[in-house]
């Protein structure tokens, strides 16, 4: 697996931000963009980092489709990115606003800093991963620290990302051999994984009924699963979407039944 190269100074935990101002690149305000499900969590970041005073909320995205079509259109400098939000993924959203527009820099703001997750943000090469206990004054740093071009990690998670540094030389040879999804398929996985039937699915993605059909069959192929219970356990085990993610009032997890619970 390749991650993208990290200074070593990067990965050395940080100490809160003294709360010196730090302009962005151009000499202008810090442009951006809040991408979360949560509208209590998006009012209350955007309170806190508008009162910091050199940055501006352009808008806020309740999922990751909405996201990438905000950043496509308002250009921010930083997206501040959750991971688990419907119809698109947080990840899977980055990779799209990374290729279209790599000047943007995308820092996630988590709830989730598990192995899986962490290691997808690094394989995409986002700008920063925090998760959500972080204070406010770190929070502000991250975002001037990224519009400058550097990379900026939790301090509780700086460890694992020098060990993924290390360990990215042994896993490229497997990495080369597997049969990774494209974008247009993680994204029909997700919604198959939320519950969304194939006609809904290609109303959401603007294409036709038997293309989502193409993709989703290849999807099984590419995964050795047979049916839709089984693509949903992968989206699961992935991080693709959450057990506990619920559309339309429905836990869409709650018909499937793993070993053990």
């Amino acid at each position: 697996m390749h991650f993208k190269s990290i200074p070593d100074d990067v990965l050395r935990p940080v100490a809160e931000d003294n709360g010196e101002t730090v302009q962005c690149a151009e000499g202008g305000r810090i442009k951006v963009l809040l991408a979360d499900d949560h509208m209590i969590v998006r009012q209350g970041i955007r309170s806190l980092l508008e009162a910091e005073g050199d940055m501006d909320i352009l808008s806020e995205a309740e999922n990751g489709r909405e996201a990438v079509e905000k950043a496509l259109r308002l250009l921010p400098d930083v997206v501040l990115m959750d991971i688990s939000m419907p119809l698109l993924n947080g990840l899977e959203a980055a990779r799209q606003i990374m290729q279209a527009l790599p000047h943007i820099h995308i820092l996630i703001l988590s709830g989730h800093d598990d192995d899986a997750y962490l290691e997808q943000a690094l394989e995409l090469g986002v700008a920063g991963f925090l998760v959500k206990q972080t204070s406010i004054r770190l929070l502000a740093k991250a975002v001037r620290t990224v519009v400058e071009g550097k990379s900026f990690f939790s301090p509780s998670i700086c460890s694992r990302v020098a060990r993924y540094e290390k360990m990215a030389d042994v896993s490229a040879e497997a990495t080369q051999c597997s049969c990774p999804l494209s974008s247009r398929e993680t994204e029909v996985l997700q919604l198959i994984a939320e519950g969304m039937a194939n006609k809904q699915t290609a109303a959401e993605l603007g294409i036709s009924v038997k293309t989502v059909e193409k993709h989703r069959q290849r999807l099984m192929d590419k995964l050795n699963v047979h049916d839709t219970a089984g693509l949903t356990r992968h989206a699961i085990i992935v991080g693709i979407i959450e057990c506990n993610l619920q559309q339309t009032g429905v836990n869409k997890c709650s018909a499937l039944h793993f070993p053990g619970g």
